[in-house]
């Protein structure tokens, strides 16, 4: 009986060990443990036709293909040391006259408007260079060449030859409305093309110093370096602006991008693919916004048109007797609130054609015709 007893012990021992063990290594073994459980996980629903879904991957599939990379390169002269003739600065830095020239490399973005090949970009983009190659989303690689400029928008035409080239469309200018959801489409940093979401922060933002004629679309779509150019599309993947320039005070996005409006972007493209270049209006004045300390100076009614502050000796403002201290007050009876308004309406008119000034001299109203002439074409940096 005992020999049994010792024998129950012991078995009963190395069943306990033996537990022990295996809830200690391997506890999805025993039958009690739920951690071997299978879990049951919600299958997404299927899209109901008509249900609305937060998602614009339409819009920007319609839109991607028509948006481009480019790549620029410029040479670039070195800087002749003044110590070249030094023979122990030769000895240590050789003759820098051995070595090649410099190339600067550059990127931005374009817009494909045109089955044809023509490319909407930024002037900023492809100014001074001398080699550009444009990629598009298909893999495609193309060198492209400058059709012309227009500094004053910051806007370029580029074109390039290739087949079955897909093209934007442009949407309707008149309907776009602050509060509007916009796509920023580019290649920011150049990691690649790159889509960002935002809406409509502003319309007809100016007095900004970015270019000559300023009627910019804010955004808050995240536009970087690199995405000058590129497209910024409305849900419905349709062109309403060309992404141009951001506020920044660390050159990252912080929330407040520019773009060119459609319908500006349109207007400097035709004139560039007909004619080579944007002609405009001009009379030839300096110009100054109208402040309540100018308008109580000058009793003036109202802080209305702007001040004359200086008049191209020769223009047809002189011409026509405009001087310097006069207030513009309309331009064929079109009242003016600010200088970019004066500009618009001025570069509007084409050369030739002549126009009714209203203006004030002295606190006395008098009219002058003014023949327009051509603007001069600014002079391109170096």
């Amino acid at each position: 009986m005992r020999k049994f007893w010792l024998i129950f012990a012991q078995t009963a021992t190395v069943c306990l060990a033996a537990l022990f063990v295996v809830s200690t290594l391997r506890p999805d073994l025993l039958p009690w443990n739920s951690r071997g459980a299978i879990v049951t996980v919600a299958e997404p629903r299927a899209e109901t036709p008509g249900r609305a879904v937060a998602s614009f991957r339409d819009a920007a599939r319609q839109a991607m293909p028509a948006v481009v990379n480019i790549f620029t390169s410029q040479e670039v002269k070195r800087q002749r040391s003044p110590f070249i003739n030094d023979p122990l600065f030769r000895f240590f830095f050789g003759d820098p006259q051995d070595a090649g020239p410099q190339r600067r490399e550059g990127l931005g973005s374009g817009v494909i408007v045109s089955a044809d090949g023509y490319i909407l970009t930024n002037h900023h983009v492809v100014e001074s260079v001398d080699q550009i190659e444009v990629a598009l989303a298909d893999s495609r690689k193309v060198r492209a060449r400058v059709v012309g400029t227009d500094p004053e928008t910051d806007l370029a035409v580029l074109k390039i030859e290739l087949e079955k080239l897909p093209s934007i469309t442009f949407a309707q200018p008149e309907q776009l409305r602050v509060g509007d959801i916009v796509l920023a489409i580019g290649n920011p940093f150049g990691v690649g093309q790159t889509v960002t979401l935002g809406i409509v922060s502003g319309l007809g933002r100016s007095h900004l110093g970015i270019t000559t004629f300023e009627n910019f679309i804010q955004t808050d779509a995240a536009i970087n370096p690199g995405n000058s150019g590129g497209a910024l599309v409305d849900a419905g993947g349709n062109l309403v602006g060309i992404n141009a320039a951001i506020y920044s005070q660390t050159g990252g996005s912080m929330g407040i991008g520019y773009a060119i409006p459609v319908s500006i972007a349109r207007q400097v493209m035709e004139q560039i693919v007909q004619k080579g270049s944007v002609t405009r209006g001009w009379i030839g004045v300096g110009v100054q916004d109208i402040t309540p300390e100018l308008a109580q100076s000058f009793n003036l009614p109202a802080s209305r048109g702007v001040l004359i502050t200086q008049v191209e000796r020769g223009s047809p403002a002189d011409k026509a007797g405009i001087k310097p201290g006069d207030v513009l007050l309309s331009v064929n009876g079109r009242p003016l609130t600010d200088t970019t308004m004066m500009l618009n309406l001025v570069a509007a008119l084409p050369p030739g054609q002549e126009a009714s000034l209203k203006l004030t001299r002295n606190q006395a109203e008098s009219e002058l015709a003014v023949t327009i002439g051509r603007r001069p074409r600014p002079q391109q940096r170096k």
